[in-house]
């Protein structure tokens, strides 16, 4: 599989799948959202994969949508600006309903939609030190297309309020709503996700 912002890998069993625009800390684009959705669409359907790890590369997991494509929903129409959000509505249902577990491998920051992303993972390990927010709030918008998904992993209550204030909150309180469910040093995230992925020693006999 080729694709202009994410590394795709297959690893035995395992697929890989990377976001890959560290320039600007993974951010979400119309292309990344559509190259998104395909690639988990696809990879749910291979019978031989027992698990995909969604990773980011560069310093963050992912900082949320790109500025420069919020800022161009601007000069779209009611029309234009419900197909943008049902398409990213589309990735965020494509990854949580995807046949196959997805592990999130989350380090440095996971803001706005990256945060979205660890909402639909079927298990989500963080770094330590890495950061989560629903930013969203700091830029007048509300996080609306997430918070289905944010809502059904943390609960109506903390997600009202970290909703409305938009705060910064650490890998620890992450663990704490159940928003992840390992913090961890940043050099075990690879044995951990490895752990997840890797067969049973009873399916091991098999």
């Amino acid at each position: 599989m080729a694709y202009a912002y994410l590394d795709v890998r297959l690893d035995g069993p395992v697929a890989r799948v990377t976001l890959n625009r560290p320039d600007v800390r993974n951010a979400f684009n119309a292309e990344m959202i559509g190259e998104l959705t395909d690639v988990f669409a696809s990879l749910g359907r291979e019978r031989a994969l027992r698990a995909i790890v969604l990773s980011g590369s560069g310093s963050a997991f992912c900082a949320g949508g790109d500025v420069h494509w919020m800022r161009a929903s601007l000069d779209l129409d009611e029309a234009g600006n419900l197909n943008d959000a049902l398409r990213l509505s589309d990735m965020y249902r494509a990854i949580d309903r995807c046949a196959k577990p997805v592990v999130a491998r989350i380090h440095g920051a996971a803001l706005g939609g990256g945060a979205g992303l660890a909402a639909v993972a079927d298990i989500a390990v963080a770094s330590e030190d890495a950061s989560f927010g629903f930013t969203e709030t700091k830029l007048g918008i509300i996080p609306a297309i997430i918070s289905p998904f944010v809502i059904a992993k943390i609960g109506q209550s903390q997600a009202r309020a970290l909703f409305l204030t938009g705060e910064r909150f650490s890998a620890a309180r992450a663990l704490a709503i159940g928003l992840v469910h390992h913090a961890a040093p940043a050099h075990d995230l690879d044995l951990i996700c490895l752990l997840y992925t890797s067969p049973s020693p009873r399916d091991r006999q098999k």
